[in-house]
């Protein structure tokens, strides 16, 4: 699994010009599925991103956790993010989990975050999506759970 977290103040996704997930301060995430995931990758993400200290404490270091600071989370579906660019201009979406596959673990993702008690909004899987946010920072992480980079 791959993700790209970022730090907002207020983050909501729109379909079709309605907004179906809205947050206040806390981390927006697109979440890409890869073929190769499993349920390993999975509870590696949520630990990860969940426990991410990238808050900033009383001291202005960053040094807290979503949980510590009571945020909230948007997951946005991403399978862009197993593009593969590394052949020619147009990417390939080879290693991208299939449809099913990637919605059943987005949708697990969503749940897990949710039974920890965090305000969780999501976007609508596979649809064309207008994502907005305010990066506070800005902090942007990127996150593979088979570390490859």
């Amino acid at each position: 699994m791959r993700a790209v977290v970022q730090r907002v103040s207020q983050a909501n996704v729109k379909v079709d010009g309605e907004i179906v997930g809205e947050i206040n301060k806390g981390l927006l995430v697109l979440l890409g599925v890869g073929k190769e995931d499993d349920e390993k990758d999975l509870d590696y993400m949520v630990d990860k991103i969940l426990g991410l200290r990238i808050f900033e404490d009383e001291q202005g270091k960053m040094n807290l956790s979503l949980t510590d600071i009571n945020g909230e989370l948007l997951v946005i579906s991403q399978f862009t993010l197993f593009g593969d660019v590394k052949k020619g201009k147009r990417p390939s979406f080879t290693d991208a989990g299939n449809p099913e596959m990637a919605n059943e673990y987005y949708e697990r993702f969503v749940e897990l975050a949710r039974n920890r008690g965090i305000k969780t909004e999501h976007g609508v899987f596979a649809a064309h999506m207008e994502v907005g946010l305010v990066n506070d920072g800005p902090v942007t992480i990127l996150i593979d759970s088979k570390k490859t980079f």
